[in-house]
């Protein structure tokens, strides 16, 4: 088994501690600020350890190639981009603090999704339709790290997904910017300019996700070690325990719980570094 450590602010000296912690036979430097840890022995306190230090941690099989995936699945709202949406959207409809506070709840799994999001988008009724472009050109951000996870995955031929139980006007805009190959999300319903407090059809929640995962992972013939899923809250368990490996991305702590491996303090391209 390796162990991978990786953090903005890792030091070589960090890298030895670790190391012998890990009673590791050997050690491979990645990046600067990423590592791979050869013959590692799991330790139960090192986690801890790390997360004090601001260092990511990871015992990954040895062998596992990141040129063997071929499916690639992410969330977007806090996964691919920085922002929440549905929070942004309340804030121009003077509402940011109420929408975010249900936002928070569903996200760590204390309230069913589907009513959670129904309520949500309740209160953003009557808000002008231009206010999602507004929040799409001047709040929405793509988080550190994603341009270069794509960049490899288009190297390798990995397809992208990208699920989300936000919103496709967002979702179609960042498929055709950054080259996704499928997306699935919800769609706002909108009558005379104004947001109506609908959702069109079924809500996508957590169910939907993983059918999803599933339905691309079958097209693509991908067998279940070709794939991973990256998400950050409790939504997205059903579509990581899909997956070959799954990784909490600055994810609530049930999320963290559930998932493979987590990375709290590095970018979204850590995720290339879990691999060979």
């Amino acid at each position: 088994m390796n162990l991978v450590v990786q953090g903005p602010t890792l030091e070589r000296d960090q890298v030895n501690a670790i190391s012998a912690m890990a009673r590791a036979s050997g050690v491979e430097e990645i990046t600067p600020t990423a590592f791979r840890l050869r013959g590692a022995l799991k330790d139960n306190a090192l986690p801890a350890w790390c997360d004090e230090h601001r260092i990511d941690c990871a015992w990954v099989p040895e062998g596992r190639r990141f040129a063997d995936l071929k499916l690639l699945a992410m969330d977007m709202d806090s996964t691919l981009i920085t922002i929440e949406c549905i929070d942004e959207l309340g804030d121009l409809a003077g509402k940011k603090a109420e929408i975010a506070a249900i936002t928070e709840k569903a996200m760590r799994g204390e309230l069913d999704f589907a009513g959670a999001l129904s309520r949500r988008v309740a209160a953003l009724a009557g808000l002008p339709e231009d206010s999602l472009n507004r929040v799409y050109e001047e709040r929405l951000e793509l988080t550190p790290g994603a341009e270069a996870l794509l960049k490899a995955c288009k190297q390798h031929g990995v397809k992208l997904l990208l699920v989300s139980g936000g919103f496709t006007f967002f979702t179609e805009r960042l498929k055709a910017r950054l080259g996704l190959d499928y997306t699935i999300s919800n769609r706002l319903e909108i009558a005379n300019g104004r947001l109506t407090g609908k959702v069109l059809g079924d809500i996508v929640g957590a169910d939907a996700k993983a059918a999803k995962f599933l339905e691309v992972t079958s097209e693509l013939k991908a067998k279940k070690a070709q794939t991973v899923a990256i998400g950050d809250g409790a939504n997205d368990l059903k579509m990581m325990a899909e997956a070959g490996l799954s990784v909490a991305f600055r994810a609530k702590p049930v999320v963290r719980a559930q998932a493979d491996c987590a990375i709290s303090w590095s970018g979204l391209d850590a995720v290339v570094n879990l691999y060979e």
